[in-house]
Parts: C-alpha cells; structure tokens; sequence
C-alpha cells in the first residue's frame, strides 16, 4: 500500500490541472482526481497535505465554469473527514503549522457557490467530533489522535471562517442549517467561541433568528450556539453584540412565537430566550423597554396573580408543568432586574407588578391538584418576596397603597405563630427553611429592611402605626432563642435585620425609643455580651454586632429612660469590655457612644468604676488607644513617648507628606477631614467628658501621653493656621500686619508644644527620681538582711565553739555571769528575799528552760509585802465543816 502511495505523483496531478482547459485534458483530470481519493481511501498522510490543499483549490476554481468537477472535489473533502495518517509520533507536532492551514482552507472553499461542496464542508467538519476509525489502516502508517482535528481547527480560525460564510448561505435555508450544525459543533470550545465573536457571531446569529424555517431548526441551532457563546466567551461582549434594537426586536418576535408552542421543546426553547432577555435586561443601555420586550416579560409576570384582560397575553395558559415553572421563576427574576434601571421605573409603576409580588404575602391555605404544588408554591412565594424586596424601594406609592406593610407584618406573625407547617426548604431562597417557617421571615425582613432604608417618614410612620416596634422586639426575642439551639447564617441575618429596621424606627423619636426601651434594652445586652471568639465565625455575628451597636446609638441614646434602663443592665461595661478588644472598626463605633453617652451625668461614674483584665482602667484603656491609633499613622515620638516636632506635633507621615493644595473657602481642609479619619477626636471629646484630673489607674507613660490628649485641641488649631499660611504663601504674600498675626499664632502653637515636651521631661524625671528612691529603699532592705544572716551566722559558730571547747564555754560562762550582774539593780530591797537564778551543775551558756524552781519565802519574811492580809473574816471551809459532821 506504501507503494500504491507513492506510485501517485501529486505534483503531477497539480500540474495537470493547472494545463490549459480542454474536454480531453478535463477527461484525463477527472480520471486523475478520481485515481487520487482512491488511493487516499483510508486517510491523507499529514505530509502531503500541503499538496492536497492545493489541488482542492484548484478543483474548486474549475468548478465555477465545469460542474463536473463537483464530484470529485466532494470524494477529496470527504476524505478530509477520515484521520489524518502520521508515521511517526512526532508528526503531529511537526507538521502542525501546514495541518492547522489546512483546515482553514476548507472554511474559505465555503466561497464555491456550490451546495454540495458546501454542504460535504459542513459534514466534514462534524465529522471531526465523531471521528471512525478507516476500514484498513496503511502499513507503516498510524491514525492521528482523536483531538488532533479539533486542536487544528482551533489553531487554525475555522471557526471565524464558517461564521463569515454564513452571510454567502443566508438565502440557502438547507445550507444554513448545516452551518449552523456544524458551529453548534466547534462552539463547544472556549477558543472557537472566541473567534466566532471576532466575527460578530452573536449579532449574526440573532438577526437571523426570524428566518423563515418549516423545520424550526434554525431557532433552536442559533440559540443553543448563543448559549455556548455566553457560558464559554465573554458575556458582556455577547450581551453588546445583542444590545441593538435591531437583536431585541428579533428576540423579542421569537420569543412571542415560540411562548404559544405547546410542545416541550418550544417551552424549553422559550425558557432558554428568557435567560438570555435577563441577561440583556442588566444592562439599562440594551433598548429593552423601547422594543416593547420588558412590558412583554412585566405582563406575562403579572397575568396569573392579576386577573386583568391583555392582548399581549391573550389566549395563554399555565399548564403547571415543570417549564412553566421555570419560566414563571425566570419571570421573576427578569422583574427584579427591571427594578435596578431607572428608565424601567415608570413602566412597573404603570403595571400590577406589586399587587402580584403581594398575592404571594401570605401562606399557601389549599393547593389543588391542578395548581401548583406545595414545593413549588413555597420556592415561588420566597422568590417572590425576594423579588419585592428589590421592586419595594423602587414603587413606594404603589407599596403604600397596596396596604404591604399591614400584609407583611400579619405574615410575619403567621411566621412565628404555632400553625403547622412543613417548609420544603429544598430551594436556593428557601435556605434554613426546612421544616419551619425561617425563609419566609428571612425574606420578608428583607422587604421591611429596604423600604425602612429609604427613610420616608409615610412608610416608618404606617409601621409604626400598625405597632411594628412590639412586633419587631418579639421576633427578635423568637430569633434569638432559636439560635441558642444552633446558630446559622440566616438566623443572624434575621436578627441583624430587625436591629436595623429598629433602628431606623427609633431615631430622632423619643417616643419610639421609650417604647423599644420596655422590652429592647434586655435583647441588646444579650447581643453585646456575645463571646468575642464568634466574631471570626465567618457566619455573620460581626455584622449581627454592629447592628446591635448602631441600635444603641440610635434606640437608647437621647432617652433618659432608655439611658438609665441601660446603665442599669451595665451595659456601659459591656461596651468598654467589647472596646477592650481593640477592634479597629469596633473601637470607632464605640467610642462614638460613649461620648454621646456621657451626656448622661450617671455614665461618668460607670467608665470610672469599669475594670479590665489586670485591673486595668477606663482611663489607661483609652489611652493604649491613643497610643495605637498614632502608632499606625505614624506620629512622630521619641522612645518614651514625647513630642518631637513642635511644630506639628500631632502630623500623621501622611499629613507631613501631604504638600499644599488650596482649597476653597467652603471645603475643609486636610487637618480638618482627617479629623473624622481616626478615633483621636473621640478619645480626646471623652477625655473632656471624663477630666483630665484626678484620672486614677495610670502609670508615668500614661501620664506623658494624657498631656499630650489635653492639647490636641490646641494642636489642632496651629495645625490649621499651618495650612493657612501654606495656602497664603502659594497664593501671594499677605500685609505686614496680617504676617505678624499669622506668624504670632504659629508660635503660640509652637510654645505650646515645647511647654508639653518639658511637662513630659519633668514626669519622666519624676518617675526616674521615684524609681532610684524605690532601689536605693529596696538595696537598704536587701542590705539589712544580709546583715541579720551574717549576726545569726557569727552566732552559730560562737555556739558551735562552746560546745566543742571547754575553756571557750568557762569564758562565756563568766561573761554571761557579769551580764547577769550588771543586770541587777544596784540598790537592794530592804527586808526583801533575794532569790539565786542559776542552775547548779549547769555547764550551759545558754538560757535555761520555762520551768525554774523557786525556793518558799522564809519564815520571817512572811510579814513582809508578800504576807497575806484579811481584810475580813474569813468564813470556814466546806471541808472543814463537812468534816466536824462525820466526827458527831
């Protein structure tokens, strides 16, 4: 077979069919050709393909003028469909380049005006995703590998060749259809869908979806290759392609023909174009509403919950299967994405988008057989209140007089009422909902949430008329018991959501906050005791904190019954105890309370009496904070804490890196805004609130740093008047007197900071002062015991000397004996007994025991003070008496 092979001259051949043109020569030709693919039956060879190509070229310009060279031209572009043959492993990658140009030719032969050719070309190419093996495989000769094609075919932008030749078939339907096949084929790959939209793919396709086609084919080939196009391209160039009026009115009128199909495939094919309208629709340059196509989508959304007579819609029904299904969900998901343009606003306002959102406000009482079931009804009710949630902001009016918050707030009580219920739970909205009612309160939280964000007074106001605070305070309370038995994302977020709503409420009205105080404070104490370890959860309790933070600034603070219920519960310890965290964010928040708090006289005494770990104080605590917050903007200061730069003692590295801008007269400047950029403002305003004398728990560095929180103020002011003088300086020079002023106030600035440096100076030399007082008092002590041990040493070996050497022991006898006598008073009692104290035959130095033996007073000293007086007579004893008795 080798030899039959290369028995065939294909230079020959080329030659040949570059002769002048004859009917011989053409007999002879086609002979040839026909002598070609037989011997190439089971496959070209990957080296002769450069060949090949060339004279397929050549067939495909005679075949203008000679149809006869239609058939053989189609047998070579058949074979192309086999594997390519390789007869070495490395032939693959060697002869990639001309393989890979090769079949890029085929796509541009898709410029012969013959339907054969084409139609073969097309064949040819799916052919290369089901690829079979030839009958015989040639001797010394091995199949390429499956992909090999696919691979070339993408090195070589087939792919963009066949999508430009569909503008040459645009009048062929049957041609057309193999196009697109075979596009359906290559669009599979991320690397042809991007060169298919190098040709425009996704417009081309688009515009000719309303083609006249008996089969239906064309509709359903074009939009299964836009969406491969949108899964494995860009979707943002797809969705600019389709962004013309031109695509929306042609997706528009395909759509409305297919939604009255009643077989599956039409639905699934509808369902499939609502996808791709959503994905348009989030784009507001897409001319969704100046087709006509959102009001389209808005009125099917609403034709089954709203009984309203429309010729749009007239003549469909809902059959309840699973596509309707699908399209209902898709319905309203399109909604929700019309409800973020601006420009579809009036167009859902003039529409019954709420009253069919709110249809769904309410539990499922009966579901039929031919309705939905109760899994669908439920993931459609939550996606629905999903849906209001977005739509809600956007139709305020609409959603006061639909009555919402009165049907949102009986739900919410259905919702924590004891009515049985078994929620599916089995849905992407109805997360934790299985088995209870959660999703549905989640959901309609979040509705609540976004109309109280707005702040309009009609709809706080309709809440709050209606008693939503007690309400709100009881779901709360039935939140957060059931996350006591497990915590979840979804139950956070619940309660996140009524701390918020309550917020809003309450703020800047007293009575609202006298209300929450009864029941609310008792709640937030439970949120602010939250073990910090939960924070780094990752399920949402740092968000559930913040709220609970912002709805004490915003429920308690400025009520005085709601402050002292507060300060009653010791929630300014928890605060101080949550700021002890030094949380950067949580430190901001809360130190913002706790200045509004102080307001209220009672709080003062509370952060004095507040202690932390290792009995540490308010006072020190703010000032670690002072200290970290310069720390990270980096404020100059020397190793024990004093100001450096007298100039601009308090610059941030930003601040002195910062040069001059000038800025208007109504625009802060850069000392003022960075005012609100960090906590020092805060602390500095509770350090006023609290004094800065007096300020127990404190050591010398805090004391160093305390002065330099007393003068932020002052330093402040000078910074100001720097930028002030900057400004001038850059603008134009000012007059003298003016210059004399600016310079005055820039150095009071200036003495202030030197005058705080020499106060720091004097503290810490203080504290040095103190420092060596308290060494040289404990040298003194460690000296004085070491001279006791040496005394109680010298003593021991005086012992040991007696006790071993007897003339040493005689010698402390007589120095203990003159001792003794030298104790003795030197004038004798008169008439007084004198009593010897030693021990006879005692060998001892040392003191003698407790017991000693006293010799009785002689007889003649008896009279003398130690002789007894009767002072009376003395009665006999009982024993003397009892004894007088017996005698008898």
């Amino acid at each position: 077979q080798d030899t039959q092979l290369r028995a065939v001259d294909l230079d020959h051949v080329i030659k040949l069919l570059e002769g002048p043109d004859s009917k011989d020569l053409e007999k002879e030709q086609l002979k040839t050709l026909k002598k070609v693919a037989k011997h190439f039956e089971n496959g070209f060879p990957l080296k002769d393909l450069k060949q090949i190509m060339r004279i397929l070229n050549l067939c495909a310009e005679k075949l203008k003028e000679q149809e006869a060279f239609t058939e053989p031209l189609c047998e070579l572009i058949k074979l192309f469909g086999l594997p390519f043959q390789k007869k070495k492993s490395s032939d693959e990658v060697n002869y990639s380049t001309a393989v890979a140009q090769c079949v890029a030719q085929l796509g541009y032969l898709m410029r012969v005006p013959n339907s054969q050719v084409r139609i073969q070309i097309c064949k040819c190419v799916i052919s290369f995703y089901k690829m079979e093996l030839p009958g015989k495989l040639l001797s010394g000769y091995q199949p390429t590998s499956a992909n090999y094609k696919i691979q070339m075919a993408e090195l070589g932008g087939l792919a963009e060749t066949l999508v430009l030749s569909l503008a040459a078939v645009e009048n062929q339907l049957t041609e057309k259809l193999w196009v697109l096949k075979a596009l359906q084929h290559l669009s599979i790959s991320g690397v042809n869908c991007r060169l298919m939209m190098k040709a425009q793919a996704a417009s081309r396709l688009c515009l000719y979806l309303n083609g006249a086609d008996p089969s239906g084919q064309l509709v359903f080939r074009s939009s299964d290759i836009l969406w491969n196009l949108l899964e494995n391209a860009s979707k943002e160039e797809v969705v600019n392609q389709l962004s013309s009026l031109e695509c929306v009115h042609a997706l528009k009128e395909v759509f409305v023909d297919v939604l009255h199909g009643f077989r599956d495939c039409d639905h699934q094919l509808r369902n499939d174009l609502l996808v791709i309208a959503t994905l348009l629709a989030e784009n507001p340059a897409v001319p969704m509403i100046e087709s006509g196509f959102a009001k389209l989508l808005i009125v099917l959304t609403t034709f089954t919950e709203v009984k309203i007579p429309n010729p749009l819609v007239k003549g469909l029904k809902l059959t309840y299967s699973y596509e309707d299904f699908e399209m209902k969900k898709l319905l309203f998901n399109v909604i929700g994405v019309l409800s973020k343009n601006p420009s579809a606003a009036q167009l859902l306002s003039e529409s019954n988008v709420m009253p069919a959102l709110l249809y769904y406000v309410k539990p499922n009482q009966n579901p039929g057989f031919h309705d939905w079931s109760a899994a669908q009804y439920e993931e459609l009710q939550l996606h629905a209140i999903a849906v209001l949630a977005s739509v809600a902001p956007v139709l305020v009016d609409k959603y006061l007089s639909c009555q919402a918050n009165t049907l949102l707030l009986v739900f919410l009580e259905w919702c924590i009422g004891q009515d049985p219920f078994f929620g599916q739970g089995n849905s992407f909205h109805g997360t934790s909902g299985r088995g209870n009612k959660v999703a549905q309160m989640h959901y309609s939280l979040r509705v609540l949430r976004s109309v109280t964000s707005l702040y309009d007074d009609a709809v706080n106001l309709n809440l709050c008329d209606q008693g939503a605070i007690s309400q709100l305070l009881g779901i709360l309370k039935y939140a957060t018991e059931k996350s006591k038995d497990k915590e979840d994302a979804i139950l956070l977020e619940i309660q996140a959501n009524i701390l918020f709503i309550l917020s809003v409420l309450c703020e800047n009205d007293l009575h609202r906050k006298e209300l929450f105080s009864y029941e609310g404070i008792g709640i937030l104490i439970l949120f602010l005791q939250m073990d910090p370890k939960k924070l780094y959860s990752g399920l949402g309790h740092t968000c559930l904190l913040f709220s609970a933070l912002d709805c004490v600034w915003s429920c308690v603070i400025g009520c005085y019954i709601a402050e002292d219920r507060f300060l009653e519960k010791q929630g300014i310890f928890l605060l101080l105890d949550l700021l002890a965290l030094k949380g950067k964010n949580l430190c901001n928040i809360i130190l913002g309370i706790l200045v509004e708090f102080c307001d209220n006289p009672k709080t003062t005494l509370h952060i004095n009496t507040w202690r932390g770990e290792k009995d540490q104080t308010a006072a020190s605590l703010l000032i670690q904070l002072w200290r970290q917050e310069e720390q990270e903007l980096g404020v100059r200061r020397d190793q024990y804490g004093r100001i450096v730069d007298m100039k601009r003692p308090i610059a941030s590295s930003f601040q002195r890196q910062q040069k001059v801008i000038p800025v208007p007269a109504n625009c802060p400047s850069f000392a003022i805004m960075e005012i609100s950029e960090n906590m020092r403002a805060k602390l500095y305003s509770l350090f006023c609130k609290l004094g800065f004398e007096n300020v127990p728990g404190l050591a010398t560095e805090d004391f160093v740093t305390l002065v330099i929180i007393q003068h932020y103020m002052d330093f402040k002011v000078g910074e100001v008047w720097s930028e002030i003088c900057a400004e001038l300086e850059e603008e134009f020079s000012p007059v003298t007197l003016d210059e004399e002023v600016l310079k005055a106030s820039l150095e009071v600035s200036e003495d202030t900071g030197r005058a705080v440096n020499i106060l720091q100076t004097e503290l810490l030399e203080s504290q040095l002062h103190q420092e060596i007082q308290e060494e040289n008092k404990t040298y003194r002590k460690i000296r004085a015991t070491h001279k006791q041990r040496e005394m109680i040493n010298k003593s021991w070996k005086n012992f040991l000397t007696r006790t071993s050497n007897y003339e040493a022991l005689k010698k402390a006898k007589k120095l203990q004996e003159r001792a003794i006598e030298a104790s003795r008073p030197k004038s004798q009692t008169q008439n007084g007994a004198v009593h010897s104290t030693d021990i006879k035959g005692l060998h001892t130095t040392v003191g003698p025991g407790r017991l000693v033996t006293v010799k009785s007073t002689p007889h003649q000293f008896m009279e003398g003070p130690l002789a007894v007086r009767d002072l009376a007579p003395r009665k006999p004893s009982i024993c003397k008496e009892a004894l007088k008795k017996n005698q008898k």
